[in-house]
This record gives C-alpha cells, structure tokens and sequence, in this order.
C-alpha cells in the first residue's frame, strides 16, 4: 500500500519548522528518523497533509552530559549513537543497557529517542527508561520552549501532549543524586521485535544507601507504568535480599497485562518480578566487586 498524497517540506530551521506546523492546523507531521512515521503513512494509518522533514536543521543531534551531571539529548541524535556512546556506560547505565535492545540495527541507524517518546507506542522502550530516570521532553512552539515531565508527556496510546505547532526538541534526563545504577532488560519473541515485557530501574546511592529509585515498565498496560510504589520502597534504604524482593513485588503488582497470544497475564507479572529482581541483584553485585 501506498501513502496518501501529502505536501513535504524539509525547513533548515526550528523557526520555519513551527511556523509550517502552525499553517498546517493539526494536518502536518514531524519527521525525524521516521522508523514510526513511515510504517504508519504506507498503511495509511496515519495520513497527513503536510510532512515536516526536520533533519536539515542543525545542531539537533547532539546528546551530552552538563557541568552539573544533566544529561540532554537533541531530537536527531540516532539510537545508534546512544548505543555506541562511549559517555552513556559509565554516566548513564540505564540508558546504555536499552540502547542496544532497540528494534533491529536497521531502526537504530535512523530512529531517535525524542521521535520514539513523541510516538508514545506502549510498547516502546524509550519511554520507560526516561521515566525511570524522571527525565523530561522540552518542546518549543510559537510561545517559546516548555518542559513536560515524561509522565505527563503521554497521554494515552500514541497519544502525546504536543500542541499542533509544537516541537519536541530534546529530551532531558536530571542529574544523579550520588552514584547512578541500574540496567534494562526486555523479553523479546525474537531479536528487534517488540517488548513482551520491559523493565527499566535506575537507582542512585550514596554509601549503601539508595537515595533516588525509578521502576517503570514497558508492554504491560495500555500506557508506560511508572511503578513508583517500587521505587520508593528503596529509597534510604540498603539494597539487600528483602528490599529488592518487595520493590519486585510492588513493580509485579504495578502492572496491568492482558492475556494474549504472547503469554498470560500471571506470566507477565511474573516477568516484572523476575527482571526487578535480577537488575537489582546486578546492582549489587557490581557494588560488591567495586569495594
């Protein structure tokens, strides 16, 4: 099948951008690596009037670390990018531990970060590690630039809070208070295929003490769940055997799955369980050895 007939402009920049989505009055799309967006314009699931091409404006590609330990990443830069960071192992290792679990190479070569959280699919990968890390989306439009915490960015599936003549221009991801851990890890039917199950969690401590905790999960409900019951159970706590197995069970209690053809609802809880339960002990043991 073939798109529907649309308009494209390719802007070189942010200004001209939003001025075009502003003239397209709810009828124009954002195109950044477009590993969403096309699939949904061939079945016509999607089928806009105007195309907004962003890759020619510069400086957009970017992901960095401030002075302050904030990290920023800009609307192109490629899943590829992040997965190849040499930054992202040892200040970021949540992130680093998704980045190479996205889709297939052939998606992370163009797909972005900032365009998979705009996508808002309930099954993206993206989303749940950001929200674990409390991170959030930085628009711009017509009345200047706004910061949307994650959990508030999407509204539903597929569904996200943009205004028609918005820009989702980074992503943000707050600096660590003390030292950052954690992992990522996702059941898959097959390599590059979506998440079954998906579990984020990035901790911060200090000594032995944890003093910031994210859980969230990935393909099990209708949106990203942010387990925050999970993660408050470690705060200002050690991460020993019982604290780990009640954060696991409070994620597992967190998450709404349907029973479908890919497993029953009790598997995929037992799933959440299973993968809080192993990044946590990964945490430590790393912790162990480092000492």
């Amino acid at each position: 099948m073939y798109p529907s007939r649309f308009r494209y402009e390719a802007p070189q920049s942010l200004d001209h951008a939003i001025n075009l989505l502003h003239e397209g009055a709810g009828e124009a799309k954002v195109l950044a690596g477009g590993q969403s967006l096309i699939p949904l314009l061939k079945l016509r699931f999607a089928a806009p009037e105007l195309l907004v091409d962003i890759n020619n404006i510069s400086g957009l590609d970017y992901h960095r670390f401030e002075a302050d330990g904030t990290m920023r990443v800009g609307a192109l830069c490629r899943h590829a990018a992040l997965e190849r960071s040499s930054i992202l192992a040892s200040r970021a290792p949540t992130m680093a531990a998704a980045a190479p679990l996205i889709a297939d190479p052939i998606v992370r070569n163009r797909g972005t970060l900032v365009g998979s959280l705009c996508h808002a699919d309930p099954q993206g990968d993206w989303a749940s590690v950001v929200t674990a890390l409390g991170g959030h989306v930085v628009a711009l439009g017509p009345d200047g630039r706004r910061a949307i915490p994650i959990t508030e960015f999407v509204s539903g599936p597929f569904q996200n809070v943009l205004a028609i003549d918005e820009i989702a221009v980074e992503a943000v991801i707050p600096a660590p208070k003390g030292n950052a851990a954690g992992g990522y890890l996702k059941l898959e039917r097959r390599v590059g295929d979506f998440a079954t199950v998906g579990v984020a969690v990035a901790i911060d401590t200090s000594g032995n003490q944890v003093t910031r905790a994210g859980i969230a999960l990935t393909g099990v409900g209708g949106t990203t769940i942010e387990a925050a019951g999970a993660g408050q159970a470690l705060v200002g706590r050690p991460l020993t055997a019982d604290t780990i197995e009640r954060a696991a069970n409070l994620a597992a209690e967190a998450a709404k799955p349907r029973t479908d053809h890919r497993g029953s609802a009790e598997y995929k809880r037992h799933i959440v369980h299973t993968f809080v339960t192993r990044i946590l002990n990964r945490v430590t043991e790393t912790a162990d050895k480092a000492a």
